[in-house]
């Protein structure tokens, strides 16, 4: 699974409010909620005077995740597989979402707040009944459409810092509400995530609704894979803009690679000695082919990633800022892994973990006054979503 965009909310005091950014996702959504991380300057005496305070919470939710769509780097000798669901009218599945992140991070404005927070805790539970509630008929061998419908059965977040911060207490609420309500999305023939409906009334707050979004985004990961199939040992790249942040020309770089087949395991069970997480390498007891196992068998592919940016001009600053008299200095870097299990039977995903960590230390200038905003902060995350054993078809 790969997050979202950055976005932000504003904590107290004199705030900063960026403009909407006028660019688009790469995914198709009917509503048009979304908040990237914002500023605002303020007019005094006929001057502009600039003052911000960036929440810890609200960096937090960077890390939601990104869709990486990506040409492959083919190998032609070996059969090509394409891992798409083939799902029913009434089929029922349950997920299990686990996030941790943690959060450290301080600004500097020209209101100077001495009790702000500088470091950030949050561990996040969800469990999600996905209800699979329209089918579209095949088309020559291709799995039609699916319309799913995401009913949040379990939803609890908690956070810890070092100083009272009230977009933290919002974050929770707003991950505890999501107990109980539900959105509806449609996975396309291609596994490509579409019509995500619903989300604004489940959740206002950027951070979490970008969280939602990359969960959801990550139950269909042949959405990511190349369309011509996919074979063992196979690698492809992808190259993504970053949209809604401070720095113009951020790319979200990553490489994937289809490493192997194995025993499909899930929690509970135990089929296979534990792997190597940090390099997605099977343990050396384990045989290579496994084509003649009697166990169904899974697809392990690790992607690894970057963040960085275009171009060496010092002045980053996006196009939404520079309109409004603002001007953004400084870096943006990160990297990380994922590590997805994908049943070779029915095309679903098993289970998903993703670490990754994001270092930002940059400046927002109003261009005329002068004034400025300094954030310099790292984000760690480590997140798991599993499928949860022994899901059974919702009654007719």
């Amino acid at each position: 699974m790969i997050g979202s965009e950055p976005s932000c909310a504003v904590r107290q005091g004199t705030a900063l409010t960026v403009p909407k950014s006028s660019r688009t996702s790469g995914v198709s959504t009917p509503e048009a909620g979304r908040e990237p991380c914002r500023s605002s300057y303020v007019t005094s005496n006929g001057h502009h005077r600039f003052a911000c305070s960036m929440s810890l919470a609200c960096c937090a939710g960077i890390l939601a995740g990104l869709l990486l769509l990506l040409p492959s780097l083919g190998n032609a000798g070996s059969p090509r597989i394409h891992l798409t669901p083939n799902f029913t009218m009434g089929e029922s599945f349950r997920y299990h979402i686990e996030s941790r992140t943690t959060t450290t991070g301080t600004t500097t404005t020209p209101i100077v707040n001495p009790e702000a927070a500088s470091q950030l805790k949050q561990v996040a539970n969800i469990e999600v009944r996905l209800d699979v509630v329209g089918v579209q008929p095949a088309t020559i061998g291709t799995p039609g459409a699916a319309r799913l419908r995401a009913t949040y059965e379990k939803a609890a977040a908690s956070t810890e810092t070092d100083a009272y911060d009230p977009a933290a207490a919002s974050l929770d609420a707003q991950y505890n509400n999501l107990q109980g309500r539900f959105v509806e999305f449609t996975i396309e023939s291609d596994g490509k995530i579409s019509h995500i409906t619903g989300l604004d009334q489940v959740v206002s707050n950027p951070s979490a609704a970008a969280a939602v979004r990359a969960w959801i985004n990550g139950f269909s990961p042949s959405g990511n894979l190349p369309v011509e199939g996919i074979s063992i040992g196979q690698k492809w790249e992808a190259e993504h803009p970053l949209e809604n942040t401070p720095l113009a020309n951020l790319l979200w770089r990553s490489s994937s690679s289809y490493l192997r087949d194995e025993p499909c395991e899930l929690p509970g069970q135990s089929t296979l000695p534990a792997q190597n997480s940090a390099t997605g390498a099977a343990p050396a007891s384990v045989p290579a082919p496994l084509a003649n196992s009697s166990e169904p068998l899974c697809a392990v592919i690790l992607t690894t990633f970057d963040i960085l940016r275009r171009g060496s001009s010092a002045d980053a600053t996006p196009e939404d800022y520079r309109h409004n008299g603002l001007r953004t200095f400084g870096t943006w870097i990160g990297n990380g892994q994922t590590l997805d299990t994908i049943s070779l039977q029915t095309g679903m995903l098993l289970r998903s973990t993703q670490t990754s960590t994001q270092k930002m230390d940059f400046e927002i200038v109003s261009a005329l006054s002068g004034s400025k905003m300094h954030y310099a902060g790292q984000v760690q995350t480590q997140s798991e979503v599993t499928l949860v054993p022994n899901s059974t078809p919702a009654a007719p």
